[in-house]
């Protein structure tokens, strides 16, 4: 449990790092769409950010791969949460709900972070406004959070 609680405080070190690039993240999201000729749809999927990133080529690829590399981070950790996985129904819904969001095919475009990330849905962009791959760190490092929590309030003979 001790290593899984130090990957999450790295990954999340790793986000704070990300967060104050946000709006450099949009503007490469928002270039890539205008790269593709995508401008009419939202970008919805960890795929399409890969498949952005992989074939239209911007100025601020670096944001894109950092998000990327964040999720890839966020997957390794659900994997690793599965092994210590407690039985709890508690903590088997949060951590379904953390695999199906890093699934890289998932439509995103409902996933909105909620207070006290009200910052992100400052940001200028329909995504950040209206859910997307924007709020998907938050709300995963929200739920993984969670799930430590839990699984350290139940008895250590739950955890397998």
């Amino acid at each position: 449990m001790n290593e899984m609680k130090e990957r999450l405080c790295n990954i999340e070190q790793t986000y704070k790092v990300f967060q104050q690039q946000q709006f450099t993240f949009i503007a490469a999201l928002e270039h890539s769409r205008e790269n593709a000729h995508d401008r009419i749809k939202p970008i919805s999927s960890i795929g399409q950010v890969q498949m952005y990133t992989d074939h239209y080529y911007n100025n601020h690829k670096r944001i894109l791969l950092m998000f990327l590399s964040t999720c890839a981070d966020l997957g390794r950790l659900c994997q690793q949460q599965e092994t210590l996985q407690s039985g709890s129904t508690t903590t088997n819904i949060l951590l379904d709900k953390c695999k199906i969001l890093v699934n890289h095919s998932t439509n995103l475009s409902t996933v909105q972070a909620k207070y006290p990330h009200d910052v992100v849905n400052h940001l200028s962009c329909d995504e950040a406004r209206n859910g997307g791959v924007v709020s998907l760190i938050l709300v995963v490092l929200d739920c993984m959070k969670k799930w430590v929590a839990h699984s350290e309030k139940l008895p250590c003979h739950m955890m397998q």
